[in-house]
């Protein structure tokens, strides 16, 4: 059964931090809140957690789109090709917000992703998935947790995702009641921004 742990924006307990970060190492699978809904998550590093991560998910490790979650843009030449001033000046604009980025992959992608041509980013702008990342030491692999209710979509109450996932993940971290907007999604790929999904974000581009 997952451990279920409450923690406050505000100010996220260490320890607390710690403990969390320390099942994310081991392996295991985290959800997490994030600035717009609330994630489902594994060390990037990590291929058993990612091979259970796409499990969950239904997919094949590698079809799934999993978006990298950072803790600001310090991480970016890890993975990413180098890109030009117009695109670094927009990803600073919006981040840390409510923003996926699909940016070109580079050759550093960890073994799971090598196939991979491009890379979705994300930096929350919420304290708590910081504070986790940062503890971690690198990136999240993360994918929103979605509700087969088509009305709801997204479940926002930590208690009911405890319930619904208790026995699926190792570790739930309560940050309060979450958002039903996922983020949204800019391809930044092509020669110009495309808006792949309209979410939470509404960055003039």
């Amino acid at each position: 059964m997952a451990l279920f742990i409450r923690l406050y924006e505000e100010n996220p307990n260490p320890k607390d931090i710690k403990k969390v970060v320390d099942i994310i190492r081991e392996g295991g699978l985290v959800i997490y809140p994030s600035d717009t809904v609330y994630a489902l998550g594994c060390d990037i590093t990590n291929n058993r957690a990612l091979e259970r991560l796409a499990q969950l998910k239904g997919i094949k490790l590698e079809k799934a789109n999993f978006s990298f979650i950072c803790e600001d843009l310090s991480n970016l030449s890890d993975y990413v090709k180098q890109i030009d001033t117009a695109t670094f000046k927009l990803l600073k604009r919006a981040l840390p917000g409510p923003y996926t980025f699909i940016l070109p992959g580079n050759n550093n992608l960890p073994s799971a992703f090598k196939k991979k041509k491009e890379v979705g980013i994300r930096v929350p702008d919420n304290a708590i998935a910081r504070a986790l990342i940062r503890e971690l030491g690198h990136p999240i692999v993360s994918t929103s947790i979605k509700d087969e209710d088509e009305l709801i979509e997204y479940t926002t109450d930590p208690e009911l995702i405890f319930e619904k996932w208790e026995k699926k993940v190792d570790v739930i971290v309560d940050g309060g009641y979450g958002g039903n907007i996922a983020s949204t999604v800019i391809d930044l790929t092509g020669d110009e921004p495309l808006l792949v999904r309209e979410g939470k974000g509404s960055l003039e581009i």
